[in-house]
């Protein structure tokens, strides 16, 4: 099995993106793209294996494995991802966030903000067309 991530332009506010797989399409964001440093980037493009782990945070969800320099990188429901040190609200550290749509919400700091929106909803149905086995993420610009 294999998802495909296809993202677009990485922005201050984050990198947003569409996640195929089997056939649905979700939409997604990251933090937007700053030399793959942990916790303040995306992760670099390429193929990755991808199981599921118990976070204690989120629950069962799929963690991204063997990414250079990273780990820890999860599957997880959020909708902003935006880059803090410039003042953008950020729910990621270098996850991957779905949701089944894109928009603007006002963020925490009450600025309006590009966010993926209905994240759990977009997580359950990656999480039921993988049924718990593994799968390759492929990641491209």
């Amino acid at each position: 099995m294999i998802a495909v991530l296809t993202r677009g332009a990485s922005t201050d506010e984050g990198t947003f993106g569409a996640l195929a797989f089997g056939k649905q399409v979700v939409n997604t964001v990251e933090l937007p793209w700053r030399d793959n440093v942990r916790q303040i980037s995306c992760i670099p493009p390429g193929i990755y294996e991808c199981v599921i782990v118990q976070s204690p945070r989120f629950g069962r969800v799929y963690e991204v494995k063997n990414v250079p320099g990273r780990s820890h990188v999860l599957i997880h429901p959020a909708n902003f991802a935006g880059d803090a040190s410039l003042g953008w609200t950020t729910e990621l550290q270098g996850c991957i966030a779905p949701g089944e749509r894109r928009g603007r919400i006002k963020n925490p700091s009450g600025k309006m903000q590009r966010a993926v929106l209905v994240s759990r909803p977009a997580v359950t149905k990656l999480m039921s067309w993988a049924a718990g086995a593994p799968f390759a993420l492929e990641v491209r610009e």
